[in-house]
């Protein structure tokens, strides 16, 4: 793991590099006041100040070089990112104010997954001094969950299975001082029937379980946490194809970030009582396989007639959400690779967000906003409940007719909450399909750090 705390040190007057930061609309009038070696420097170089565009200046003596880049007028998390990327190793501060947010894009610039490369290449340590020093901690802890979610998602599926998706939840539950447990075998299928015949197919060493993590006082809030764990997607019985399945390792995406969530809340020690759950599976294709056409009974009573064994998610997450209500949570947050159609819609950067209370939504936008991890509502429009009505069961985990996927899914979700419950569901993608500045092609976080600013506002000040 990276070690972040290292590369964002509070600044104490150490000799550092600089770093100019400009915008292209003021990249002239600060050019102006510039040496002449700047100004011939810069000319050579055609920079003008654009978004990403990087240079390094000469200085009065060789050791005296500094660096500018061109930025968006608005100072978000990425504004470094593509710097830190390309700078020598070394130690850098910023000529004109402080990092602010875009502390968060250097250090992640600075994180790579390399678990399968014989010779990784080492990464240049590049140093950078804040004036703030009293939110290092709390950018680091945000990388690290960012982190975090990128390498359990990167994983494939044959080293991150249902068993090792608990051990990373059982590494984090010590380090904490959490109780941990798992639920599987006869228990599971007695207590979380969804769960198990979900993953009933797959080989006993990647049996189904649920992963239950608890930690905090009960006295403070209950917040309940859930991830879907599909480790890996097969589609079932309804088999994906071949590009479908390509990258359903990440289908366990959603576990991710409710791992990483907790992780945030436990190490900065936020007064609530937390409960996190984590239906951890593997939808597979064997006799043993659920089918459709199926009835599955499920822990809050509902009865679910199977119309596509690809909508599994739904069906482990449903269970889940009955348990957590079970405690009488204040507040309830999910988060799962649930949907195609929530891709179509808002494309691979903007996780779809459902939720059954006004004022956890109004929340958790203006968290989005000022996290700069945009989230986009989508409305549980009750009359669509009509496409999940079985003929054999209290409902279906598919609906009808193709439209308004994400939305159905939703409502499938809503069966297992209590309507006195506030709750909110993260239909995220999980994945960037291709790079950009501290953010690789590969596992990504999205929605997460919306998340995590609404609750420290809520219930940290």
């Amino acid at each position: 793991m990276t070690d972040f705390a290292a590369l964002l040190q509070a600044d104490r007057g150490q000799p550092a590099h600089l770093i100019h930061t400009v915008h292209k609309d003021g990249f002239e009038d600060w050019l102006t006041g510039q040496p002449e070696r700047t100004r011939v420097a810069l000319d050579a170089a055609l920079f003008k100040g654009k978004p990403e565009q990087f240079a390094l200046i000469p200085g009065a003596k060789p050791e005296d070089w500094s660096a500018v880049i061109g930025v968006p007028e608005q100072n978000g998390p990425w504004n470094l990112a593509g710097a830190a990327a390309k700078l020598p190793a070394g130690t850098y501060r910023l000529a004109d104010g402080d990092s602010g947010p875009a502390a968060l894009g250097w250090l992640l610039a600075h994180h790579r997954f390399d678990r399968y490369r014989s010779e990784a290449e080492p990464i240049p340590q590049r140093v950078l001094l804040t004036a703030d020093p009293a939110r290092i901690a709390e950018v680091v802890r945000q990388a690290a969950a960012v982190a975090l979610v990128r390498d359990l998602v990167d994983t494939p599926a044959s080293d991150m299975g249902p068993a090792e998706l608990a051990s990373a939840v059982e590494a984090i539950a010590n380090a904490n001082g959490a109780n941990f447990t798992v639920i599987q075998g006869d228990a599971l299928a007695q207590g979380y029937p969804m769960i198990a015949a979900v993953g009933r197919a797959a080989t006993r060493a990647r049996a189904p379980r649920l992963i239950e993590l608890e930690w905090g006082d009960a006295a403070h809030p209950r917040v309940a946490l859930v991830g879907k764990g599909v480790c890996f997607d097969s589609g079932g019985l309804d088999i994906k194809p071949s590009a479908g399945m390509l990258l359903m390792k990440k289908d366990m995406g959603g576990a991710a970030h409710a791992l990483a969530l907790a992780s945030l809340i436990m190490q900065a020690g936020l007064p609530v009582r937390l409960h996190l759950l984590i239906p951890a599976v593997e939808n597979a294709v064997a006799a043993e396989a659920f089918r459709p056409g199926d009835v599955l009974s499920s822990r809050k009573g509902i009865s679910v007639e199977i119309g596509n064994t690809d909508a599994e998610g739904r069906l482990v997450l449903g269970d889940a959400l009955a348990r957590a209500a079970e405690h009488d949570p204040a507040l309830i947050i999910d988060f799962a690779t649930l949907t195609g159609a929530a891709r179509v819609a808002l494309g691979p950067d903007l996780p779809a967000m459902f939720a059954n209370d006004e004022t956890l939504a109004s929340d958790l936008i203006a968290a989005a906003t000022l996290a700069s991890d945009p989230i986009w509502r989508l409305p549980l429009w009750a009359g669509y409940a009509d496409m999940l009505k079985s003929t054999v069961a209290d409902i279906n985990n598919a609906g009808e007719g193709g439209m308004a996927g994400s939305v159905t899914a939703a409502l499938f979700l809503q069966k297992f909450v209590p309507a006195t419950t506030a709750w909110a569901h993260f239909d995220t993608f999980a994945w960037r399909p291709s790079a950009k500045p501290g953010r690789p092609r590969g596992g990504e976080a999205l929605g997460l750090r919306a998340a995590w600013e609404m609750l420290r506002t809520r219930y940290a000040g």
